[in-house]
Formats: C-alpha cells, structure tokens, sequence
C-alpha cells in the first residue's frame, strides 16, 4: 500500500513537474548546450545532434532517479546519483578538452622550431605553415591545417591566428601569433622571436613534467584513497558484518549517511586533482 502510494505521488510530481520547470529547464539545457558544444568543437566532434543526446540523458536520469527512489525506495541515493549522472557527460567532455588542449601545448615548441627553420630556408610565412600543417602531428596539425584552409579561401592572415588563439585558449600559442602578426606588422627577423619564444615553453614544459613527475605518487595515492572507501564497504558486506552494512542501503539515515559519503569523497578526489596540477 505504502509503495502504491509513493508511486502514484512521485507520478503526481513528474506529471506536473515539467509545467512548472519547464523554463528552467531550457535555460539549464541551453546553458550546458553551450559549453559542450563549445568544447566539442575544441575536439573537432560534430555537435549536430546534441540537444536530442542532452533531452535523452535526462531521461534516462530521470529513469534512474524513479528506479532508485521508488523501487528500491533510496530517495536520498537516487538524488546522488541522479546529480552525479547529470555531471558525467560535462566532466568526460571538459577532460577530454582538456587533453587535446595539453597534447598541442607539449606539441607547440617542436612546431615553433620547424616554423624557424622553415622561415630561414627562405618560405614565406603561409608557406611555413603550410609546412607544419602537412608535417606536425595530431592534434596541433590540425590547427595548422584549419589556418592555412581559410588563409587560402581569401582570409587574412592576422584573422586567422587570431581565431585560432581565441579557440585554443592557450598562452603559449597565443604568444606564438602575437610574435607572427608582430613581425608582418615591423618585418623583423621571425625566426630568431620564434626560437625565443620556443626556447622558453620548452623550459615551462620542462617545469611542467617536472612537477608532474613529483606528483605523480600523490595522484595515485588520491586515486586509491577515492577508491578505498568501496572496497571498504564491500570487505564489510561480505565479510565482516552483512547485516549492518545493509541499513545503509535500507534505512533512511543510513541512505542519508551513505548519500554524503560519495559526495565528499568525489569532492576531495576533484579537489585533490585540481591541486596536484598547479598552472604554471
């Protein structure tokens, strides 16, 4: 009777639900909309069917949250992992970003040096690059690739750098365009900036690998840390003491008790993340 009650309720509540949210609801979808797109075109991943993937995930959501908290009646476990499913397509998406970003910063100074070596063989700038877009590898080639694409549908050059650092958000390369336009604009010798400018992120990658090579072990040891706790659960379910640990799944404060112990624990593992990767 109990369980037929929750259900006609929580059935109540979805019915009505989207009348009352649904303007809050497209401006959510709108604003997380923007960002992966934004970080999809970072990736070069076509983006076209996006909002149906985004109305989809929270319906599968929404499927979890009524599955959890009527089902298993886990209201406050179905609220923590409705949260944590609605976060995960925006943090592999951000990561993934994140990594390209990285690979073409680690890839730039070999380019720097190619494009110096190209300029004192006598090329002209495009030519260069042209160069780079045809030798670098993925996925900074690319760039180089998508450059000299609208440098030769009639383009100009300085807007093209210029759309690259706005995409890239990198400061090493942002510098690298600004030593490019610099030169077009006073005609001063291109390869001895660049070779400056490639001199000096080597050294900041060398700073780079270097702190990541010190932080390494505590990376790790906050990846086993977050898993730690899990593993703990389950030597107690199985082992230990069965029937204790299982009212935290079937008492309400237990679910409560249990709800804010992932929470921390995903928090301290981002935090610890955030903080074992200084920005240079």
């Amino acid at each position: 009777m109990e369980v037929a009650i929750g259900s006609l309720l929580v059935g109540l509540a979805c019915g009505i639900l989207p009348f009352g949210a649904e303007e809050h609801y497209g401006r959510g979808v709108d604003f997380v909309e923007a960002d992966i797109r934004d970080k999809l075109r970072h990736l070069r991943v076509s983006a076209k069917n996006l909002r149906w993937w985004l109305h989809a995930w929270t319906v599968f959501v929404v499927v979890i949250f009524l599955t959890l908290s009527v089902a298993f009646s886990s209201l406050p476990l179905a609220l923590t992992v409705s949260c944590l499913l609605v976060c995960l397509p925006w943090y592999i998406v951000r990561r993934k970003a994140e990594q390209r970003r990285q690979m073409i910063e680690d890839q730039l100074a070999d380019a720097m040096v190619s494009l110096s070596s190209a300029i004192k063989a006598g090329l002209s700038l495009a030519q260069a690059l042209d160069i780079l877009a045809q030798q670098t590898p993925r996925p900074i080639c690319q760039e180089f690739q998508q450059i000299i694409g609208e440098y030769q549908l009639g383009k100009p050059m300085e807007r093209c750098l210029e759309e690259a650092r706005k995409k890239l958000r990198s400061e090493n390369f942002a510098l690298f365009a600004a030593a490019m336009e610099a030169s077009r604009d006073s005609g001063g010798r291109l390869n001895e900036t660049v070779d400056r400018i490639a001199h000096s992120v080597r050294e900041l990658q060398r700073l780079e690998r270097k702190i990541s090579s010190e932080t390494a072990q505590a990376r790790t040891s906050a990846l086993y840390m977050a898993l730690a706790p899990g593993f703990i659960l389950a030597i107690y379910w199985f082992v230990i003491d069965k029937v204790n640990t299982e009212r935290l799944f079937t008492t309400f404060a237990g679910q409560v008790m249990l709800s804010i112990a992932v929470i921390l624990n995903v928090t301290a593992w981002l935090w610890a993340r955030h903080i074992l990767n200084p920005e240079i």
